[in-house]
C-alpha cells in the first residue's frame, strides 16, 4: 500500500468528526471518499464540504474503504469498531477506546483476529510541546497534571476520566514506562450524575508518583503536565503547545546554578499529526504511534481510578 491513495472514512462528524474530515481530506496519501452519520443532513453537510459521499450507516462502507476513524460517543466505540475490523479495516478509534476494559478487549481482539490495523486517538501523544520535551524527561520521580476545562453537554455519557484525564493517563503510562502498582482517587459529582472533577494519585513500581486532576467544571482552561527528576524539571503545556526545561548544572570552582527556559516548539496540529500518522501506518504495514493495546491500557486505568472513586463516595 506504500504508493497508493488509501480512501478515507470518518464515522461520526459532529464538533470532533468534521476535524477528522477535514484533516483527512487533505492528508498525504488519502483521500477522503466517505463520511457516516445517523444525523443524516449533518452527515450530508460535511460530505458537501469535503467532496466525500454520505451514508448513515456503518455497513454501506463495504468494500469502498482503506481506513476508517471513528469519533462517534464511545459508547458506540466497540459496536462500529469490531463490525469494521471484522472486515479486514483499518481502524482509529477516538480516545477512550472503549467505556468498559471489556469492550476494549473486543476491539483489541477483533483487530488481532482480522490482522486490521488498531489505532486510537490519543492526540496529545502527537502535540508538539510533548514531541519537543519528550527528549529531556528521563526517570520522573514525580509528576503533577492539571487538566481543567468549562463544562460542555459534550461526551455526558461519560465521567471526567474518561472524558478529559485519559488523556494524560495515556501520555504518563507511556512516559514514565512502568506498571502502577497503586491507585487512590476521589471524585465529586457536581453538574451531572457522573464524576465531574476527579484527582488520581498513582505510584509506579519504579518508584514514581503522579498526581493527577481532572476537571470539567472550570471557569478557565488548564492543561498542564509537570515532571521532576533528579537535577531537572520539565513543564509542558499542552494547551498552549508550549514548554520549558530546567538542570542543574554543576561545575567546578562555583556552585550549582539552575539553567533552561523555554525550549523550541515545532508549529502543528496534534489531531493532524495523529491522523497522518494512522495513514502512513497503513499505507507502511508499521505499527501506529498508539497501539489498539495503549488504548487498552490507559482504559483500565481509568475504570481502576473510577472504581476507587465510587467506593469512596459509598463511605
Amino acid at each position: 500500500m506504500a504508493e497508493a491513495v488509501l480512501r478515507a472514512a470518518v464515522v461520526g462528524v459532529g464538533h470532533l468528526g468534521r476535524h477528522h474530515a477535514r484533516i483527512l481530506a487533505s492528508a498525504a496519501g488519502a483521500a477522503l471518499v466517505a463520511v457516516v452519520d445517523v444525523n443524516e443532513p449533518r452527515a450530508r453537510e460535511v460530505a458537501s464540504a469535503t467532496g466525500a459521499r454520505a451514508f448513515t450507516d456503518v455497513r454501506d462502507l463495504a468494500g469502498l474503504v482503506d481506513l476508517v476513524s471513528i469519533a462517534t460517543p464511545t459508547e458506540t466505540h466497540a459496536s462500529l469498531a469490531c463490525e469494521l475490523l471484522r472486515q479486514g479495516v483499518p481502524v482509529l478509534v477516538e480516545k477512550p477506546l472503549a467505556r468498559s476494559v471489556a469492550e476494549a478487549d473486543r476491539i483489541v481482539q477483533a483487530s488481532a483476529a482480522s490482522g486490521a490495523p488498531l489505532a486510537v486517538g490519543h492526540t496529545e501523544r502527537f502535540n508538539p510541546a510533548v514531541l519537543a520535551a519528550r527528549s529531556a524527561i528521563r526517570d520522573p520521580r514525580f509528576v503533577e497534571v492539571h487538566r481543567l476545562g468549562t463544562f460542555s453537554a459534550r461526551s455526558l455519557d461519560i465521567d471526567v476520566v474518561f472524558d478529559l484525564m485519559i488523556h494524560d493517563l495515556d501520555l504518563v503510562l507511556s512516559i514514565v514506562g512502568s506498571e502502577v502498582e497503586c491507585v487512590d482517587a476521589l471524585g465529586v459529582p457536581v453538574l451531572t450524575d457522573r464524576f465531574d472533577i476527579a484527582n488520581a494519585r498513582l505510584r509506579f513500581a519504579s518508584g514514581c508518583v503522579a498526581n493527577i486532576t481532572a476537571s470539567r467544571i472550570s471557569r478557565d482552561r488548564t492543561r498542564k503536565i509537570r515532571f521532576f527528576q533528579r537535577d531537572a524539571y520539565i513543564s509542558i503545556d499542552t494547551g498552549a503547545k508550549a514548554a520549558e526545561v530546567y538542570r542543574l548544572v554543576r561545575t567546578s570552582g562555583r556552585g550549582p546554578a539552575i539553567e533552561g527556559g523555554r525550549i523550541a516548539v515545532a508549529d502543528g496540529e496534534p489531531l493532524r499529526n495523529e491522523l497522518q500518522d494512522f495513514v502512513d501506518a497503513v499505507r507502511s504495514g508499521r505499527a501506529p504511534l498508539v497501539s489498539g493495546e495503549d488504548g487498552r491500557r490507559a482504559v483500565a486505568l481509568a475504570a481502576a481510578i473510577t472504581e476507587r472513586m465510587a467506593a469512596h463516595a459509598a463511605l
